[in-house]
């Protein structure tokens, strides 16, 4: 795979990946507690795409670099408010497991993104 397809690959993988964050955040319950919890990983899921994207476009290699670390907080934000939806029991874990499972193996991408463009 030429780093081109990869790229598009991973582009659509978060792309993939923003989209089940909003259906997520949609079945979130209406308190208080949970709009906040709803509102920051909205931000953050769909975050890692855009910032990824973004990436791509090619200014330098300073700001490719910064914008793939900026993608890996960003996954990493993610998987702790959907750990907080999975202690806070308000989804199922067969709703939120796939969702955090996917932002675990982002963040593994984009830290090895990171490392290899040092």
């Amino acid at each position: 795979m030429t780093n081109k397809e990869f790229a598009e690959k991973l582009e659509k993988r978060t792309l993939d990946f923003a989209i089940m964050i909003l259906k997520l955040c949609a079945k979130l319950p209406n308190t208080i507690e949970a709009q906040v919890v709803r509102y920051q990983l909205a931000k953050s899921g769909t975050s890692v795409g855009a910032n990824y994207r973004e990436a791509n476009c090619g200014r330098s290699k300073a700001d490719f670099k910064s914008r793939i670390g900026i993608s890996e907080s960003e996954c990493s934000e993610s998987a702790y408010w959907l750990q907080i939806i999975l202690s806070m029991k308000w989804l199922e874990d067969n709703e939120v497991v796939p969702a955090l499972d996917e932002a675990k193996e982002l963040l593994a991408i984009f830290k090895s993104i990171g490392n290899n463009s040092k």
